[in-house]
């Protein structure tokens, strides 16, 4: 189960340093511009925001990726809820606040990593 768990949570990494890309680099071109369906206009207006949602996002691999590399199991584990819920947290709240589809691309994977990480356990 662990590494079920570790496999998901490593995937949702991934997705959120694509996401750090294309917020901090790519957010006016237009494959920015594509995933986060905006003009050219709002991109650049929103630019420096997108920048600074991006480094959040990288500071969610980071400890993400901490908590796959981590060799105190217990330490581990909590790392994995906390990064886990810290994702979980982001994707309800841009859900409710910005689009449903937040919902399902980052809040869904991550609540199935968190319930995985509970079953695997220490």
């Amino acid at each position: 189960m662990s590494i079920v768990a570790n496999f998901f949570i490593a995937l949702i990494a991934l997705e959120h340093f694509y996401i750090l890309i294309v917020q901090m680099f790519m957010w006016t071109a237009p494959r920015g511009r594509k995933m986060f369906r905006m003009t050219s206009e709002k991109a650049e207006i929103t630019r420096v925001m997108a920048a600074n949602q991006g480094l959040y996002n990288g500071i969610l691999v980071a400890g993400l990726v901490w908590s796959l590399v981590q060799r105190d199991p217990m330490f581990a584990f909590q790392l994995k809820l906390f990064f886990v819920g810290a994702v979980i947290t982001a994707g309800l709240y841009g859900g409710l606040t910005v689009s449903r589809r937040i919902v399902m691309v980052q809040g869904l994977p991550a609540i199935i990593a968190f319930v995985l990480v509970l079953l695997a356990g220490i």
